[in-house]
């Protein structure tokens, strides 16, 4: 009998040592399952509307360079229509310069201009169509 209660003495010892262990690893899973506290909660929130922000802003940033990107080249293409006018200005002048006016296509030039408030306009008119 002796033997028996080393025995059933040695299993409440191994029992009491393992017991306290798989309460704590319990009261681990419950904790991992508590919603977090409102404290954290918040910090969360914070941090998620921070970021909204961040993107929020970095949104504007792109749409204000876009914005720019734009006007950049709504510029550029009125800079190009100007230096094609001047051009055709040159065109004009010279084609001016050449034209007899007796001839068939002098004749019908000096009728065309009548309607324009230069002979330059209607020279710069008459080449942006035939060309």
């Amino acid at each position: 009998m002796d033997a028996i209660d080393k025995l059933l003495a040695q299993l409440q010892t191994e029992y009491k040592e393992v017991q306290p262990e798989q309460q704590q690893s319990k009261s681990a899973t419950a904790k991992s399952f508590i919603p977090p506290s409102p404290k954290s909660a918040s910090f969360i929130d914070n941090l998620l509307a921070e970021v909204q922000a961040d993107f929020a802003q970095q949104d504007v940033a792109l749409e204000l360079k876009r914005q720019q990107e734009l006007e950049q080249e709504r510029i550029r293409q009125e800079q190009l229509k100007v230096k094609q006018l001047e051009a055709l200005k040159v065109q004009a002048k010279e084609w001016l310069a050449k034209v007899d006016p007796l001839s068939s296509e002098g004749l019908w030039f000096e009728r065309f201009a009548e309607s324009y408030s230069s002979k330059l306009e209607a020279a710069i008119e008459y080449l942006r169509n035939n060309d």
